[in-house]
């Protein structure tokens, strides 16, 4: 948890009704929370809901009206024990948000993804996600996340008429054959790299309680020498599963991003890390999100 959370732990206001469990939480949108780039286990249903699976739950996330939200098919209980950390709700995103919009950019930026919510995301699946990331859509990346989890994980249950698989853990990966990984997932040059990255962290080469200590960059060189790894895909699992939100992933989207709205021509992607860490400081992970779903949604730089 880092100081923003710390000092914004608070309260929500969450009832349960014959529905389901009803959050009210302004700062709390499904589309925002699940469109923002951060992670692919979900599914998007008819009634524009969000089916997501997370330590062995399947969790499904509606938008009400006026600030309110429908979460079905877990208990209450489940919900404050899983799912409080995994939405990020200990911390008030209404104070982020005022932090962070320090310009009329970020105004329309953090209005325009006012209900998003940075997803505290388990750390080997994470790893895996963003290594099939890397030069990919997100089409794609979802898909095979979805065929990894059937063919390699665990029944979890059905929800919907569809039936969901929790991840593979790292002894599940770190034996298959990279042609298999290549044929059924379509994970292309990938796949060797899920297997030899899958080895080493179930020999221990990443340890989250020691690991979440470090300081950022040496956080990233440690996670770089992991195959299949390099800066953005890096700062990614350090954003979404270390929790450190001083980090800002430049990829090909958020450089077009912050060359058209920010730095007014282009520039390698070193300098716009490095412009937007002095510009956003500690909240720099909070900014990328807005920007990402913003700058993506509005074909900002395209």
């Amino acid at each position: 948890m880092d100081r923003y959370q710390e000092e914004n732990r608070r309260e929500i206001n969450i009832t349960e009704d014959e529905r389901g469990l009803i959050l009210r939480e302004s700062s709390f949108d499904p589309t925002h929370i699940f469109e923002c780039g951060q992670c692919f286990n979900f599914y998007i249903e008819d009634d524009g809901s969000y089916t997501a699976v997370f330590m062995g739950k399947i969790i499904n996330v509606l938008k009400l009206e006026d600030g309110l939200s429908l979460i079905r098919n877990v208990s209450l209980c489940d919900f404050y024990d899983i799912f409080y950390d995994y939405f990020d709700l200990g911390t008030d995103y209404e104070k982020i948000k005022e932090k962070v919009a320090i310009d009329p950019i970020m105004q329309k930026a953090t209005a325009y993804g006012r209900g998003i919510r940075i997803l505290n995301q388990e750390l080997f699946e994470t790893t895996i996600s963003f290594i099939i990331s890397a030069n990919n859509q997100i089409p794609r990346i979802k898909k095979a996340v979805r065929i990894l989890s059937e063919r390699y994980g665990k029944y979890i249950g059905d929800y919907n008429n569809r039936s969901y698989y929790s991840f593979p853990r790292p002894e599940d990966l770190m034996n298959v054959d990279p042609d298999e990984l290549r044929e059924y997932a379509r994970v292309g040059f990938r796949d060797k790299r899920i297997v030899q990255a899958s080895k080493m962290i179930y020999e221990g080469y990443l340890d989250f309680s020691n690991d979440k200590n470090l300081a950022s960059d040496k956080l990233q060189k440690k996670l770089i020498d992991l195959p299949g790894i390099g800066p953005k895909v890096a700062d990614c699992i350090m954003l979404f599963a270390y929790h450190k939100r001083e980090t800002f992933p430049v990829d090909v989207w958020i450089k077009r991003v912050m060359e058209t709205l920010f730095i007014k021509k282009e520039v390698p992607k070193k300098l716009v890390d490095d412009y937007a860490r002095k510009y956003f400081g500690d909240l720099a992970g909070y900014a990328q999100q807005y920007l990402f779903y913003y700058g993506r949604e509005e074909k900002i730089g395209k």
